[in-house]
Parts: C-alpha cells; structure tokens; sequence
C-alpha cells in the first residue's frame, strides 16, 4: 500500500466538483491521491475532519499591501503572513507601493525578496508597479517573474509611486502587450476628483461625495478603451461603483481583454451605517450605499466581477485619526486580510449562496488572474495548500486577537460566521507561533523562505484571463 506524508479524510471535502466524501493524498507538497471515504489510504500524517469541518483549498488573495520596507510600522511579512494564514489565506501577491522603494525596477524587487524571504507563512508573489518614466524597466521585472504591472490614475496617497495619466498607461499597455503582461489599475479619474467637494471632518458623506461614482466610472472606460486598443490584458482592481459593471460586460462581449474585483468591505458595509468619524472605514474608492452593494453581489453572480480579494490596507492607528474622525485627513484602508473567507461567507449564505462558489471567487479565481496554475483547487497534481473550516462555527471579531500589526479594524464587535481552525501550507501546518515556510513565487519558479531554489511551479506562462460568466 502506497504511504502518504499527509492523508485528510473527511465528509466535506470541496473538490472542483463541489463537496464530496474524500481521502486526499499528499505527498511532496503536492495532492497526488483522491479517492473515495472509505479507501483507508495510509499516511504518515492522518487529519480527520470533524463533522462540522469543510476542507477548502487555500485562499489566493492578490491584492495584499505589506507595506515593508519602509512602512513596517503599518505592516510587515510576518505579521502579514500570520494574518493570511489565520484566515485560510495560502498564498497572498504583494502590491508595489507603500513599500520603500515601491516595486517599480528590479533592484527594489530584490530588495523585497530579501525582506520577505525568511519571513513568509504563506506564499509570497509581487506586483511589479507601472510610473512615470520606469517603461524601460517593465519587461526586466517581468523576465524576474513579477504577476504583472499596477498603475493609479490619480495621486496614490505616497509622493513614491506617482500616478499615469491615461496616455501613459496606453503606452505601459502596449508594451506589456508583447509579453501578455496584465495591468492592474486602481482606476479613478483625477479631473473628477479634482471637481468634487473637498473630504474634510467627521461626516461620512461628505467623504462620500468627495469619490463619486463618476470619478470611478470615467476611470474604468478609459481602462477598457486602452485596452480595446493596445490589445493587452486589463484588471480593474476593487471596483466599488456597481454603474461600471455594464460598460465591462459589454467591453467583454467586444473581446476586450479586461476582468475585475471587487472586496469584502463593498460587499458587507454599506455607506447608510458608517457612523460619524468611522474612519476605520475609510478607504478608496469608497464604501457605497447599500443598494449598490445588491448591484455588485448581482455581478459577482452574473460573473461580470471575476473574484474577491482583500486590497488589505493596512496603516497606524495614529494614521487613522480614530480621536478626532476627520475623514479628510486619515489614511484611507481597510484591513481585512484575517477576516475576508468570514466576512464573504456571512453575506454569501444568508443570500443562499452556496461555499463552493465563494471559494471559486476567493481561491481558485485570483489564482488564474495571476496564472498560478498549481492552487486555488483541491485537484491531483495541485499544492496541498488547504484550510479547514467549520462554516456553522460563529466568533465575534475582536482586534486585539487579530495577527494584524495595528489592531485596528472596521468589523469591530461584528459576529461572523465561519471560522478556519487550520491551515496547510505544501501539506505542513502552518504554525503561526513557530517558524515560517512559505516561498517567495515567480512566475517561472518558486523559492523556498531560505532562499533555496525550489520545484518549477507550472507559472511559466500566463494565464488567460479567467472564464466569463
């Protein structure tokens, strides 16, 4: 009888074809066996899943802000990783700014990778990051493997990583266009901002109108309009204006090659409910009204948002201005990378949507934005990345027993359901007291966290842009 390192058995195992009563067999890091309850297959390691217990594939969040170097006071790998972790969150793809030096050459990638490589609990990707004047370094990062390019259309927050005006991010696209690059873009118009009230004090709308749904929808057409023309592939990132979601169906059926995301703060917060001062909640673009929130469930569901990801965005408390409320001045973000499997499933069942189909939009769905070919799946030949989680268990969120650096948070005494009990990295628990083993990955190959070369991941060549519909 063939001897497993690791055997997970269980009722409720989410297999591509939903939930099934499964033993998986891992071995080398990766899934090599599925076979029916029952086989008795053997292993060195043998994890029964209780009855209440779902075995999920890890999550792929690819929208994470780390923040280090530079800002490790906001966040940092280990604190970062822990939290990814906590959260069923296998694999998480770093973005380049607020970081210093932001990810815009390949000597600050490298700098990263130093950073980072003894500190990951997770997997570890990067973003490399598109600026003014930086076209020439676009195909160096992308030959030392970054999962594609971000851009801002207006002022990014940090004086480092300047905004493209929608000229230059034609001529990034282009380039990117010959070696099928993505670019991600945070896509806000800055005339419409520049036109809009003044963000100033405690009142949350006032901070509304100040990031109206104009800004955002004037922002998302000159994305797909660039695109549609250069022929390179398009990522809207956090989309919060569900009146976007039509020009992006239609640009889809023309064959433009653009997808989206949107995050769990648009799909569980609604703007009616932030209090005054709630600056916990600031972040940009905005959370908008509870109707829109309904508009964008129906594009998850309707496939024209392609999947979730956290945008985790981490800063200080002292940043936040949590004394004095002013929404003008605090930093905005949302930290939510512990919480994010909680937060959508809470919403996702009393809308009667099943855990299969959250896992598609928050594992196997940003796993294919990024051409990760070897996750986001329970499948043969997939990494053994799982978590498990008990899906009826239900928690109160508490700060302070968030791994999160800054214990700051806008679900604050928020009961959730769901809650992940345990996570497995490349078939070993992931101990977030003990030490790391994640890998820093490429789109060629992956490293493990000391830095010694690793298997080939199957990332050698993109992804197409994820299945519509």
């Amino acid at each position: 009888m063939t001897s497993y390192d690791l055997v997970v058995r269980g009722q409720r195992i989410m297999t591509t074809a939903g939930e099934q009563p499964r033993e998986i067999g891992v071995t080398g890091g990766r899934i090599v066996a599925i076979e029916p309850l029952g086989n008795a297959l053997d292993g060195a390691r043998v994890i029964d899943l209780a009855d209440d217990e779902v075995l999920l594939p890890g999550l792929v969040d690819t929208h994470v802000h780390v923040n280090e170097p530079g800002r490790t006071e906001w966040e940092g790998f280990a604190s970062a990783t822990r939290a990814a972790a906590a959260g069923g969150v296998t694999t998480i793809v770093d973005m380049p700014l607020n970081s210093i030096p932001p990810t815009v050459d390949v000597a600050a990638l490298e700098v990263k990778r130093k950073v980072a490589e003894h500190q990951a609990f997770v997997d570890v990707g990067f973003w490399g990051g598109a600026v003014p004047g930086n076209l020439g370094d676009l195909r160096g990062l992308h030959d030392e493997g970054v999962f594609g390019f971000k851009c801002f259309l207006l002022h990014s927050g940090v004086d480092e990583f300047p905004p493209l005006d929608a000229d230059e991010m034609e001529r990034d696209m282009a380039e990117l266009a010959t070696f099928d690059a993505v670019m991600i873009v945070h896509a806000e118009d800055s005339r419409a901002i520049e036109k809009a009230p003044t963000p100033h004090g405690a009142k949350y709308d006032t901070f509304l109108r100040s990031r109206p749904r104009g800004a955002e929808n004037l922002a998302i057409a000159e994305v797909i309009e660039r695109a549609r023309w250069t022929g390179a592939r398009a990522h809207v990132l956090h989309v919060s204006s569900s009146d976007a979601l039509p020009m992006i169906a239609t640009a889809r059926r023309d064959g433009v090659r653009i997808t989206a995301e949107t995050c769990p703060h648009y799909l569980t917060l609604f703007a009616e409910e932030i209090p005054d001062g709630a600056t916990t909640h600031k972040c940009c673009p905005p959370i908008r009204e509870a109707s829109n929130r309904e508009l964008l469930w129906e594009g998850l569901l309707d496939g024209t948002i392609d999947c979730i990801v956290s945008d985790h965005s981490p800063s200080t408390a002292e940043l936040k201005l949590l004394d004095s409320g002013d929404f003008g001045l605090a930093w905005g973000g949302v930290s939510s990378l512990q919480l994010g499997l909680s937060l959508v499933w809470s919403e996702a069942r009393r809308r009667g949507i099943g855990l299969a189909q959250v896992v598609q939009w928050m594992a196997s769905k940003p796993a294919d934005l990024v051409g990760l070919r070897s996750k986001g799946r329970i499948a043969l030949g997939y990494d053994a990345d799982l978590a498990v989680f008990a899906p009826d268990a239900a928690f109160v969120v508490d700060p302070d027993r968030l791994h999160h650096k800054n214990k700051v948070s806008a679900y604050a005494g928020r009961s959730l359901s769901g809650v992940v009990r345990r996570t497995v990295l490349g078939g070993r628990d992931v101990d977030v007291s003990g030490e790391p083993h994640g890998r820093l990955l490429r789109r060629g190959s992956v490293e493990r966290a000391t830095g010694a070369p690793g298997a080939p991941d199957g990332t050698e060549v993109p992804a197409a842009p994820p299945e519509q519909g």
